[in-house]
């Protein structure tokens, strides 16, 4: 689905990101993915391949991202699609107990990450009529308790997407992104279990979506793959619930 690709991912060496770096390679892809600490990019290294680009590099950075698109075409001679994954969810707090300090690395590794990309991207994925993938978040149009700022950069990752897809369309740059709720990652399991009450928890994780499951990050990568591939020519300025039903509002067991 993907094969002779190009492809660099934010974030793509834990949870959703490592699902979909492992999902690019084995569609054929060359994935070029980058995380913020060595160790992690090392055994994504081990775990696709030495024929994939690993980069360890803070995406909040204009300088790093700039020379990791840099090491891409270097090593690849092109670029087809970005996928901005990266993200944090930290602090769990409403917005009066948030932070300056908290609420500037949200808007610097949710959105702004987004924008360097694109700013050091934009002239490879023109000439390559690429593709960027934003992973958005469901609660960035329905709200999350405790998570004020957190929705809001996601809220504004969904607007970026449509927007951007807007202005790239003379280019034949696709834009969509991906709104998952909630998705048992190695991180949301860490959380669960830090609960006082962690069956209950798993039990509303569940409940949230309609299909009756919390997925892995493969239901994700899945769609991205789709996203990112050649079938979805048409689709530009989506952002595409993946979610389980989980934006409808209704619960399995009342």
């Amino acid at each position: 689905m993907l094969k002779g690709k190009v492809i660099l991912i934010t974030g793509g060496t834990a949870g959703i990101g490592l699902a979909c770096s492992q999902a690019y390679a084995a569609a054929g892809a060359q994935v070029a993915f980058i995380g913020i600490d060595q160790s992690s990019v090392d055994e994504t290294s081990r775990i696709l391949g030495a024929e994939h680009l690993a980069i360890r590099a803070d995406v909040s950075k204009n300088h790093e991202v700039k020379e990791a698109v840099a090491a891409v075409i270097e090593t690849f001679g092109r670029l087809d699609a970005i996928h901005n994954n990266a993200g944090i969810a930290s602090p769990s707090k409403p917005l009066h107990l948030t932070s300056d300090e908290e609420w500037e690395n949200l808007v610097a590794v949710n959105m702004k990450s987004i924008l360097l990309t694109t700013r050091h991207g934009y002239p490879y994925l023109k000439e390559a009529k690429g593709t960027i993938l934003n992973t958005g978040s469901l609660v960035g149009n329905i709200g999350q308790d405790n998570h004020a700022a957190y929705a809001a950069t996601k809220g504004a990752v969904n607007a970026l997407t449509k927007s951007m897809a807007i202005d790239y369309a003379k280019d034949n740059i696709r834009v969509n992104s991906v709104l998952p709720a909630a998705v048992m990652t190695p991180m949301l399991k860490t959380w669960i279990h830090e609960q006082e009450q962690p069956e209950q928890v798993i039990n509303f994780l569940e409940d949230i979506h309609l299909l009756g499951y919390c997925p892995e990050g493969d239901v994700i990568a899945d769609a991205c793959m789709f996203l990112l591939s050649d079938k979805a020519r048409f689709i530009t300025g989506v952002n595409l619930p993946v979610s389980g039903g989980a934006e409808l509002g209704y619960r399995r067991n009342i």
